[in-house]
């Protein structure tokens, strides 16, 4: 993370992130990608599947199936094209990033993602819109498979900063999340209090939202509770000391955030702060 205000503030960019959820043995477990190194934004982090909206996402022409453009963008506090676009951004991020498909045909049956292989490649390349691969093979993006879940704004130290929607999504029955995708050098499927854990132990490195949402689903016993419990949604904005790198970053809970580390922990992020 930069560790100096910049003399200008990078300008926002919209964009989605899904956290993926299904049931196992031990609670509900969360789909975790461990970011590679040369990444220009959040290089080396564990984070969930997401990334910057597409003008093409903004297409009025995408067929949904489930809660419409207008309650999506009453729930996250924007106007409809908007909310078209960051909904659209969210599940084909997903399809791109992890494999998951949540569209489906008009009978509200997902299709085995394996079978768009070609096309998979072709939206990651931008050879192909979402709205062109929906439309040619007769798919509704499935609306009813998401949940909101929260909002987060980069802080203005960051030379790429993010106007982000966080969307809860369980994971399709018959599907699965790989990780075939360049961005990532690793990826499993974790409880949240294991990848809370590894952020702890020193193991992964955890971004304040991707920590505050893991430590939110660590509340619930059960997808279906975690869908169902209702949330207020309000955009949180870390605050930064100048100087001060991670370190310096403030929102609601961030003492906990650091409290969670050991010493020898907090002498790392000291490293990140200062440069080393």
């Amino acid at each position: 993370m930069s560790a100096d205000l910049p003399s200008e503030v990078a300008p926002l960019r919209d964009a989605s992130t899904v956290v993926l959820v299904r049931d196992g043995q031990q609670g509900i477990e969360v789909f975790l990608q461990h970011r590679v190194q040369q990444m220009a934004f959040a290089g080396g982090m564990t984070v969930f599947p997401g990334g910057g909206v597409d003008d093409r996402d903004r297409d009025a022409q995408i067929r949904w199936a489930g809660p419409d453009a207008q309650w999506w963008a009453a729930q996250l506090a924007t106007d409809v094209e908007t909310g078209r676009a960051l909904v659209a951004a969210a599940v084909r991020e997903t399809f791109e990033e992890c494999g998951v498909l949540l569209a489906g045909t008009t009978d509200a049956v997902c299709p085995d993602p394996s079978i768009f292989h070609s096309q998979r490649a072709q939206l990651v390349s931008k050879e192909l819109s979402f709205a062109q691969f929906l439309a040619d093979h007769d798919l509704v993006l499935r609306t009813d498979l998401l949940a909101p879940m929260a909002h987060w704004i980069t802080p203005k130290n960051e030379r790429r900063r993010y106007d982000t929607r966080f969307f809860l999504a369980a994971l399709p029955s018959g599907q699965d999340a790989d990780g075939a995708t360049t961005e990532a050098e690793a990826t499993e499927w974790q409880t949240a209090g294991q990848a809370l854990d590894d952020w702890t132990r020193g193991r992964r490195f955890l971004l304040p939202p991707t920590w505050t949402q893991l430590r939110d689903i660590a509340r619930f016993g059960s997808v279906a509770d975690l869908l169902a419990a209702p949330r207020e949604i309000t955009p949180i904005e870390p605050v930064v000391s100048d100087g001060a790198g991670i370190l310096g970053l403030g929102f609601d809970d961030s003492q906990d955030y650091f409290d969670a580390l050991s010493d020898g922990r907090l002498d790392t992020l000291r490293g990140v702060a200062d440069g080393r």
